[in-house]
This record gives C-alpha cells, structure tokens and sequence, in this order.
C-alpha cells in the first residue's frame, strides 16, 4: 500500500467538500473553490470529517496514482484555508520590478524594453521590495507555474548569478576567464 496514499486528509473546519461519481471533487473554503477531477479509477470517499483516498487494485499505474491523488486532494484541502505562496528574487544591477496591479508586475531585467507579467486569474502578486516578488494563490500547481514562467524571463547565469531565482536558491557559480 501506498505510504502517502492511505494516510486520510483530515477537513478543517470552514471547509466545504463534494464529491460527485467518485473521482469529481469540487472543495470550497474561506479563500476560494477548486474542482479537479481525480485520475483513471482512484476514488475518494468522505468519513465524518476524513478524505480517504482509495485505489481499486495492486497493477503500477493504480499505485502510481493513488499517492499522487492523496496529494492533490490533500493541496485542494490545504490550499482553500491557507493559501500558498512562492518567492522569488531579483539579483542584478538595475534589475528590478515594479507592482503596477495585485494582478500585473512590471519588472526591469536588462533587456532594451520592461517586461510585463500579467496573472491568471486567481493569482496575486506582491512586490515588497524592488528585488523581491511574492506570488500568492489557493491552486499550488498554478503558483508553482506563474513562478517558473516568471523565472524562465532571465534565468540566473552561472557567472556574476544574474537573473531572477527562486528564494533561498543556490545558483552553481563557473569560474570565469583568467588573464594572462
């Protein structure tokens, strides 16, 4: 059996889940609602105030999906009552970004033009200071995705660690050319 599979997701309170044919499940809170329909035969059924998450035999695939299944049931859960963020900062003379909206940044990265980010919906963006952006959200997937889109504008480069990195990334440094 799966370790992280057969581990229940409890439901705080405030929280509001249903599930329809078994593997639909739309889950509402205090910050939001998200819907997902679970993959092949996974099914999840609700005791009390307990998720479990259930797998219909021993073959790859269906123990493959069930601790995937587990976990996202478990991030729609955690995601309708707190929230998740990801920080990413901005390493680099004159880089820098500015908040124009909760829902767009405008940020200076060396290019000739300032690059604008415009968020999905259900994402917001907060920029405490010039070389820090906060991405705020209730879908993890989708605030794990706006912070790889934005990093992928100008990755940090192993030579001087320019670019815009996840916080708390170490960038593997080269030496550079030696003079004579």
């Amino acid at each position: 059996m799966s370790r992280i599979g057969k581990v229940p997701v409890e439901i705080p309170g405030g929280v509001n889940v249903q599930i329809d044919n078994g593997n639909f499940l739309k889950v509402s809170g205090p910050k939001g609602s998200l819907e997902r329909t679970l993959p092949g035969e996974i099914v999840v059924r609700q005791d009390a105030s307990v998720l479990v998450v259930e797998r219909p035999n021993d073959e790859r695939l269906s123990k493959a999906l069930h601790g995937l299944s587990r976990t996202l049931v478990s991030n729609m859960v955690n995601g309708v009552t707190n929230g998740f963020t990801k920080e990413l900062e901005i390493v680099g003379v004159g880089y820098r970004a500015n908040l124009k909206s909760p829902t767009e940044i405008e940020m200076a990265l060396g290019f000739s033009h300032p690059v604008q980010v415009l968020a999905p919906e259900g994402i917001a963006f907060e920029v405490p200071v010039p070389t820090r952006i906060i991405v705020k959200g209730i879908d993890k997937e989708l605030v794990g995705q706006v912070a790889a889109n934005i990093r992928k504008i100008r990755k940090p480069e192993p030579y001087k660690g320019k670019g815009v990195r996840y916080s708390g990334e170490k960038i593997l440094r080269k030496a550079g050319k030696t003079g004579k």
